[in-house]
């Protein structure tokens, strides 16, 4: 079993080509553990979004994670200890003690929605549904389901290793299903909750 690093070992922890790891964080940590990470020299993610929330007689904007509870950092596995001593840190999520990377397609799909500054909210973790590709705009080429919320289409985004998902607002135009065999279908909520429009190239 190969030794874990020590902090001491710090300019060899962090390589341009080593996998994105979910960091289990505790609540309302994810903010000082990402700072914390970026002060030992991780690349460190943490996708948020802003939320409107009341305080006592006053509306007050606030950023919160896309992920609570979860911190990404690139890092190799068997140089990890610096990670997991980081205040904060409960643990890398993996299968049982073995640490499994998120899926490279996956963070990169959450990477273009927070640079694209599109509003985006958590959203219940989607398994199946209609696939589509973003064709045009600050997220042209990322996939995702689509979903749909009265008037509004929304794109769902989904880190398969958390089982999380969030969701963005896109334009009927930019998109187009990803057909295997059938038409997608979208669900029209604002006529009839069991009518269905086809969507097709």
């Amino acid at each position: 079993m190969p030794d874990l690093a020590t902090e001491s070992d710090s300019e060899i922890l962090v390589r341009p080509d080593a996998p994105w790891f979910a960091l289990h964080v505790r609540s309302r940590c994810e903010k000082m553990v990402s700072v914390s990470l970026r002060s030992k020299g991780y690349e460190e993610f943490l996708p948020l979004y802003r939320s409107r929330n009341r305080w006592s007689d006053r509306l007050k904007n606030v950023d919160l994670p896309l992920f609570p509870g979860y911190v990404f950092c690139r890092l190799h596995p068997s140089r990890r200890l610096p990670v997991l001593t980081t205040p904060g840190v409960v643990s890398i999520v993996g299968s049982g003690k073995i640490p499994q990377p998120v899926e490279p397609s996956e963070l990169a799909a959450i990477q273009s929605l927070v640079k694209s500054g599109l509003p985006a909210v958590p959203w219940p973790y989607l398994e199946t549904g209609q696939r589509v590709l973003i064709e045009r705009g600050a997220m042209a080429g990322v996939e995702g389901i689509l979903s749909a919320i009265k008037k509004e289409l929304r794109v769902v985004l989904s880190v398969s290793l958390l089982q999380r998902s969030v969701a963005v607002e896109i334009d009927r135009s930019s998109i187009r299903p990803i057909l295997s065999g059938s038409a997608v279908h979208v669900r029209d909520q604002t006529k009839n909750q069991d009518h269905q429009h086809s969507l097709v190239r």
